[in-house]
């Protein structure tokens, strides 16, 4: 019961306060448990206002950020949703609540794992997590109707533009390792981008082939 109105009091506070109005995305975050997603000695830490730490020099983002990213999808229940940066799982969970199913890439093969387990413990059943490269998507998989990434491009990979279908729509953070722009770019059904900026955020850097080179 703590949980719960812990998790009613960060919907009400952080982002029904903040703008956030999609009600399937503020019913989905009360439904998932958060804290499930921490690690142990930050559990309750795990509805306070801030990304946590996960390992790996990842982070579970910020409620809001994670609202606000779910919302600007346009999710109706129906898509195939690529998400880029698995992390702890929490994303991918609320992504699994909202839309038909997901497949998430993570490239540490640690924080697949874990987020694997525990999103099967959960019980959700239309989540594929791979370990790979998420700046070069998943071919096997696409097109995709939505793709979030949880990282920062320093431009939108080419990959995923290819990759997401007529009519889809991307929510990607796009700039330099200090700041990024919240970007969705959207797929016209003739095939044309368009693009709009929702503020600045910070987020981990893409790593991959067409994002950030690996720290030596």
């Amino acid at each position: 019961m703590r949980e719960e109105e812990a998790r009613d009091r960060m919907v009400r506070e952080q982002l029904e306060a903040r703008q956030v109005r999609d009600p399937r995305v503020l019913d989905a975050m009360r439904r998932v448990p958060r804290h499930q997603f921490v690690p142990e000695p930050l559990r309750e830490q795990a509805y306070d206002d801030r990304p946590q730490p996960i390992g790996a020099s990842q982070t579970i983002s910020q409620p809001l950020m994670v609202g606000l990213m779910t919302e600007l999808l346009d999710l109706w229940g129906d898509e195939h949703t690529l998400e880029i940066g698995t992390g702890s799982g929490y994303q991918t969970a609320i992504l699994a609540e909202l839309c038909a199913d997901v497949v998430s890439i993570e490239r540490h093969a640690s924080l697949a794992e874990r987020a694997r387990d525990l999103l099967e413990w959960l019980g959700y059943t239309n989540v594929a997590i791979h370990v790979g490269d998420g700046s070069l998507g998943r071919w096997e998989d696409a097109p995709y109707d939505r793709i979030l990434v949880t990282a920062a491009a320093p431009s939108i990979p080419e990959p995923l533009i290819s990759q997401l279908a007529p009519g889809g729509r991307m929510v990607i953070p796009v700039g330099g390792a200090e700041v990024q722009a919240l970007t969705v770019l959207r797929k016209t059904r003739h095939g044309s981008l368009e693009r709009m900026v929702h503020g600045e955020c910070v987020f981990v850097p893409l790593v991959g082939a067409h994002g950030w080179p690996a720290a030596e």
